[in-house]
């Protein structure tokens, strides 16, 4: 994986409040509604997948899958 920053989907299962939100300020969030997830989007380099990684196991967010388009 290249250390340039790339574009990830990352999905977490339910919809994020404004202030679970917050934490994320580099990343567009999308409620995916009939499935109750929300899903973040975003330009991220290595150390900061990493980072917004940490953060949602700090917030107890149930993650469900990270892809990075080819």
């Amino acid at each position: 994986m290249s250390a340039e920053p790339a574009l990830f989907t990352i999905r977490v299962n339910g919809h994020l409040g404004a202030t679970a939100l917050s934490a994320f300020p580099s990343l567009v969030a999308e409620r995916q509604v009939p499935v109750g997830q929300t899903v973040l989007t975003g330009f991220l380099d290595l150390s900061g997948l990493y980072g917004v990684l940490s953060q949602m196991e700090r917030l107890g967010l149930d993650l469900i899958e990270v892809t990075r388009p080819c």
